[in-house]
């Protein structure tokens, strides 16, 4: 028999799920915290049923004598100490980390037709966003802006400063490196926003120009492996904040952040790393040669030619991927040649739960 023992009496109470205390259409909460009783206390407890007629326990409260009943199979799966918390997602708890040797596991894509047409298709696709970080979709229509209706497919477009979309081209007078010729070495985008879009997307248009090769590094794995083999690196680069910064003649935006950003249990959540756009750090003498030495020693890692996946995108390709987890990269060109790829940001909350829908309908079906 299920012992409400464990459970403290705000918490059980907070999660009272009687049509008084949630709205039953849409299950939020109609009561603040401060309205329950300051000495709240379980009154009594006795088996019961619910009006689905699966067992259940009653608890009757003190002082107020509000009635709760919460069925066996929610106290199994959240009573303290009988199940683990769960994790977000975002976390390197909830991903499969890899390096260049993923290509032998198979390399995760799918052709548009069918991610357009088939639910199973589109929702393995946009689990291979979650777990591996990215996704190429093949066969994409080579068109003007298409690349905001492949965004569209699983959220909404995160519009910034360079608009609905940017335009990856050499550009006549460019404020970005990004709009040149010159090899980019692994980065994530936008360091310097908060918040950072999570997600980025890549379509390639054409491609016809000597070099200009992609390339794709998991950073939580080189994160961790930092973490192995240099804990005092790694310790420094999750708690000095980095300025991130971008200007333009419309455009200033700051950010400060580790280039490894933690969640409360010390998991890996995000990277940002992006040398263009690292302003000068205001920092004591020790603790700046403690975080050059660190950074140098993750940039070395980053460029580890095991870590980095390597694939040449062609036209109709469009490559999605978190940009608060993998870094992105490419070899230089020849900016005579013809290379053009259009670019939008999303968010990967929006995906997710696009995600959710499909495992959902897939699950009443």
């Amino acid at each position: 028999m299920l012992s409400l023992a464990s459970a403290p009496p705000l918490w059980l109470r907070d999660n009272c799920p009687c049509s008084g205390c949630r709205n039953p259409r849409n299950g939020q909460k109609l009561f603040q915290i401060t309205e329950l009783p300051a000495a709240l206390a379980v009154g009594s407890v006795q088996d019961t049923t619910t009006a689905d007629g699966d067992p259940a326990r009653e608890v009757v409260w003190a002082p107020d004598g509000h009635r709760s009943v919460y069925p066996d199979a929610w106290l199994d799966a959240h009573l303290p100490g009988t199940a683990l918390a769960p994790g977000d997602g975002r976390t390197e708890d909830d991903k499969d980390l890899w390096d260049a040797g993923l290509t032998g596991r198979g390399f995760p894509e799918a052709d548009w037709a069918a991610y357009t047409t088939d639910d199973a298709v589109r929702a393995a696709a946009l689990d291979s966003v979650l777990r591996l970080g990215f996704v190429l979709l093949r066969g994409v229509p080579v068109r003007d802006r298409q690349v905001l209706e492949v965004a569209r497919t699983f959220g909404y477009v995160r519009e910034t400063n360079y608009g609905p979309l940017f335009e990856v081209r050499v550009e006549a007078d460019p404020n970005n490196l990004a709009f040149t010729g010159a090899r980019i070495t692994p980065h994530t985008d936008n360091p310097y926003r908060d918040p950072v879009p999570t997600l980025q997307l890549l379509h390639c248009l054409t491609n016809a120009a000597q070099g200009g090769d992609s390339g794709l590094v998991d950073g939580f794995h080189a994160a961790s492996l930092l973490r192995a083999e240099d804990p005092e690196a790694y310790r420094i680069l999750t708690r000095v904040p980095v300025p991130f910064a971008f200007a333009d003649d419309r455009t200033e935006l700051r950010a400060h952040r580790p280039l490894i950003g933690t969640d409360p249990a010390g998991r890996i959540r995000e990277i940002r790393f992006n040398n263009r756009s690292i302003g000068t750090l205001h920092q004591p003498a020790d603790v700046l040669d403690a975080f050059y030495a660190a950074y140098r020693r993750f940039g070395e890692l980053l460029l580890r030619s095991e870590l980095q996946l390597d694939f040449r995108l062609t036209p109709g390709d469009c490559l999605v991927f978190d940009n608060t987890r993998l870094l992105h990269a490419r070899t230089a060109f020849a900016e005579s040649g013809d290379r053009h790829l259009q670019g939008a940001y999303a968010d990967i909350d929006g995906l997710a739960s696009t995600l959710a829908v499909l495992r959902r309908k897939e699950s009443t079906a």
